[in-house]
């Protein structure tokens, strides 16, 4: 059995707040070995049009877009929330091996398990390409 990912559910403002914090920081780490580890072993994601199962799958799904989207940044805001569902605005940065910037705006619905640990997450992302000096996240 895992142990308890704090905060856990179900929040209020304050642990969401701590929720949405943690995931925004772990994924600036840009480390699939550790922010896989937020997931259920048995996770069900919907990223775009992809359908992943499982915490090996989002590890080898996170390896690729991290090695796609260089020099990536994120940033996440709280939307609202109910006992152990949250739903996330997001906006990232990042650029392609050919040096185009884009601007990937974002909205998920995260689902948690009782000891803390995220078990869906549904995501529906947009790309803008945008100029370097158009960047606001750093």
């Amino acid at each position: 059995m895992e142990t308890q990912r704090f905060p856990l559910p179900p929040f209020n403002m304050e642990t969401a707040l701590q929720k949405v914090q943690a995931a925004e920081d772990a994924w600036n780490t840009k480390d699939p070995e550790k922010v896989c580890l937020a997931y259920t072993i048995d996770t069900e994601w919907r990223n775009r049009t992809d359908f992943i199962n499982g915490r090996e799958e989002v590890k080898q799904f996170l390896t690729r877009k991290w090695e796609k989207e260089l020099d990536y940044k994120l940033k996440k805001e709280l939307w609202g929330f109910k006992e152990n569902r949250m739903a996330v605005r997001f906006e990232y940065e990042w650029h392609d091996a050919a040096g185009q910037w884009y601007r990937s705006y974002g909205n998920e619905l995260w689902e948690f398990d009782e000891n803390g640990y995220m078990q869906k997450r549904f995501a529906s992302i947009n790309d803008l390409e945008i100029k370097e000096s158009d960047r606001k996240l750093f």
